[in-house]
Parts: C-alpha cells; sequence; structure tokens
C-alpha cells in the first residue's frame, strides 16, 4: 500500500450530537490525517470540555474506528455518546401501549388513529 502524499489537503468533518443539538466543523486537513489529529485540531475540547471523545467511541459513516485510523478526503467522523434511554426498554412500553390499545378496542372502546402513540 502506498503511502499518502502528506502535501495533499482533504477536506474532513466532525459531528457531534449533544443534547443541545449538532455540533459540526469541516476540517482541512494534510492527507494522512488520524483521528487523533483531526479531534485536535477540530476544537472539540474547547468545546466539549468534559466530553471525552474516545469514550463512547467515534466512527466514519457509522463504522466504528480507533484514534490511530488514517482518514480519507469527504470522511465525517462522528463522536458517539451514552444513550438517553434503553432501546429495549421503549419497545416494551410501546408493545404493552399497543396490547391496551387492542383491549380497548376489543371492549367497544374508543381507537385512535394509526401513528399517535
Amino acid at each position: 500500500m502506498a503511502m499518502p502524499d502528506k502535501t495533499a489537503a482533504m477536506r474532513v468533518s466532525v459531528c457531534y450530537a449533544g443534547p443541545a443539538g449538532v455540533w459540526l466543523r469541516e476540517l482541512l486537513m494534510p492527507a494522512g490525517a488520524t483521528v487523533r489529529d483531526v479531534l485536535h485540531n477540530s476544537g472539540f475540547q474547547a468545546a466539549f470540555p468534559g466530553v471525552d471523545p474516545m469514550a463512547h467511541g467515534v466512527g466514519v459513516y457509522g463504522r466504528l474506528c480507533n484514534a490511530e485510523t488514517m482518514l480519507y478526503d469527504g470522511a465525517r467522523l462522528e463522536v458517539y455518546r451514552s444513550l438517553r434511554f434503553d432501546p429495549k426498554e421503549s419497545r416494551r412500553r410501546r408493545a404493552e401501549h399497543r396490547r391496551a390499545k387492542a383491549a380497548q378496542a376489543a371492549k367497544g372502546g374508543r381507537v385512535r388513529p394509526a401513528g399517535l402513540l
């Protein structure tokens, strides 16, 4: 595999979906820049001083990677965070709601239109 030309530049973006909204930065980096380089130059630590970007992982277009992964032109580096809720619990609640709705309809009660959960 050929080494990347260090004089060439590539465009990468860094995004983080925080509780307050989406943070997105576009950067122009030298070819061969790693995840660590991009995170350092993006200003992520200044924007989110208490957040460790590697704690819940980072990825490029949804594929998990590590700090030494070399990025490519057009890559979108995503900084992940913990979930605010348990997906299994949410599915259980929706299923319970549907069962209750079906039981109410079977008794001749009011039926809500589909999509209103």
